[in-house]
């Protein structure tokens, strides 16, 4: 696997690679425009190959891992399938709308999209429970996010796009995901209504606020940035005739007691250790990928829903 970005995913992506190098993957290098950027990538991981252009790491690589900001996507990923790669996608697939439904169409099955909700250990939990009739006929889902301030603290260094409209926001960056979950446990994503508040000229959306459904699921969803002092706080729920289930903030699998209380599962994790698991579970996937072969990674089609439902949110 090649990387292109070296960004907050890419660092992160190249550890769990490095560290899962025996298993699954080998690194074939990692390559960023930005000499500051590769300059911190020798620092904290010295054995890690560094190369010199897209072209190089498309060339020495069976599958290009794409992690630069979102409006060069396309034309890293055209490169790698043009060159018989496969590609792995950050999210959103694109800036354009029509650019990235033509990408969907051409990647075909030779593509995947980033999305660590696929190989959680807490969303496998809830969907545990879900068969074994914890939820029973689901009536509703419900999406919570909420930021002490946008970008996140540790995502200042990329404010530059983050926090502007034609790239960045918080409903690209977090409610893509919880909207994935949503079409991976419910079902298609359809009738979007919803609308975004940018009070700040220039600055990307402070407030959003949607109904949709999910598989025939009403779906509703907020957010906000300065309802809460943390840097992310965020629930997913379904709740149905027979009780309620939810993943909380990203990672905590709990159960509604009758009560009306929600207790964690007994093996819950919290993000910080869940997530290196999911990462290691995605580059699984990102092997199988490469080889053809069936894989639990978000597939393009996904990706391109949830990304067409997000665009509606920030338009309306």
């Amino acid at each position: 696997m090649g990387i292109i970005g070296a960004g907050i995913m890419g660092e992160r992506m190249l550890g769990a690679a490095l560290d899962h190098a025996s298993h699954a993957v080998r690194v074939a290098g990692i390559w960023d425009p930005a000499p500051a950027a590769l300059d911190r990538i020798r620092a904290r991981f010295p054995a890690a190959p560094i190369l010199s252009d897209s072209a190089s790491l498309i060339a020495a690589s069976d599958c290009a891992y794409i992690a630069s900001p979102p409006a060069s996507h396309l034309g890293h990923a055209r490169a790698a399938l043009a060159a018989g790669k496969s590609v792995f996608v950050e999210k959103p697939l694109a800036v354009d709308l029509a650019d990235a439904r033509a990408f969907v169409a051409e990647a075909g099955d030779r593509g995947a999209v980033n999305f660590p909700f696929a190989s959680s250990l807490g969303v496998e939990t809830l969907r545990r429970w879900i068969g074994e009739g914890a939820v029973g006929r689901p009536l509703r889902i419900a999406i919570e996010v909420s930021f002490a301030t946008w970008p996140r603290s540790w995502q200042a260094d990329a404010a530059g796009w983050l926090d502007r409209r034609p790239e960045g926001g918080f409903t690209r960056e977090v409610v893509s995901h919880f909207l994935f979950l949503s079409r991976r446990l419910g079902g298609p994503l359809a009738g979007l209504e919803g609308r975004a508040e940018f009070p700040e000229p220039g600055r990307s959306e402070r407030r959003v606020a949607a109904t949709l459904t999910a598989g025939g699921i009403p779906v509703s969803l907020a957010g906000t940035v300065g309802g809460t002092d943390r840097d992310d706080h965020n629930t997913w729920l379904i709740e149905g005739e027979a009780g309620a289930v939810r993943l909380r903030d990203w990672a905590i699998a709990e159960r509604r007691a009758p009560d009306g209380t929600f207790h964690p599962a007994p093996d819950a994790l919290p993000n910080e250790k869940g997530r290196p698991i999911a990462l290691r579970r995605q580059l699984e996937g990102v092997a199988r990928l490469a080889r053809g072969e069936p894989h639990r990674l978000a597939t393009m089609q996904e990706a391109f829903e949830v990304q067409e439902i997000v665009e509606a949110v920030l338009a309306g």
